[in-house]
C-alpha cells in the first residue's frame, strides 16, 4: 500500500497551529494574582510630613542614643532650637527618652527633623552627633 506523500504534505502546509487562549488567560491571571498576593507594597518618596517614632529594627545592647538617618538631612531643631551642627553623614543620634516619650517629625522632602522633647527633659541632651 503506497502513501500519497503529496496529500500529506499539503495537509501539513494548510494545517496552521491554533493557540487556545482560554487556558493561557487562566494561567496568566493565576500568576498575576499569586504575585500580587505575595508582594509587599511600600510607599516610596512620601511628600507629606511624617510624625511618629522611628522604627528601631536591631539593637546590639543597651544604648542611650539611636541613629536616625534621613537622606538629604540639612536641619534639626529641638524645641525650636537649631541643632543642625550635630548632623553627621546625613544622620543624627537621638536620645531614647525622646524617642519613647517625645515627638519626632521627619520631613524628608525638606531634609529636616523637628523634635519635641518630653517635659522636663534637657534640650542639650536630646540629640548628639553620631559617633
Amino acid at each position: 500500500m503506497a502513501m500519497d506523500l503529496n496529500k500529506y504534505r499539503n495537509k501539513l502546509r494548510n494545517n496552521k497551529p491554533r493557540f487556545n487562549m482560554v487556558p493561557f488567560i487562566d494561567v496568566v491571571f493565576t500568576l498575576l494574582i499569586f504575585l500580587m498576593v505575595t508582594s509587599s507594597f511600600a510607599t516610596a518618596g512620601q511628600t507629606q510630613s511624617t510624625s511618629g517614632k522611628p522604627q528601631v529594627q536591631t539593637s546590639s545592647g543597651t544604648s542611650e542614643y539611636y541613629l536616625i538617618p534621613v537622606a538629604g538631612l540639612k536641619k534639626v531643631t529641638v524645641n525650636g532650637i537649631d541643632k543642625s551642627g550635630y548632623i553627621k553623614n546625613e544622620s543624627i543620634a537621638v536620645h531614647t527618652t525622646v524617642i519613647d516619650q517625645g515627638e519626632i517629625t521627619i520631613r524628608p522632602k525638606n531634609g529636616e527633623i523637628i523634635i519635641t522633647t518630653p517635659s522636663g527633659f534637657p534640650t542639650d541632651k536630646a540629640v548628639q552627633a553620631p559617633g
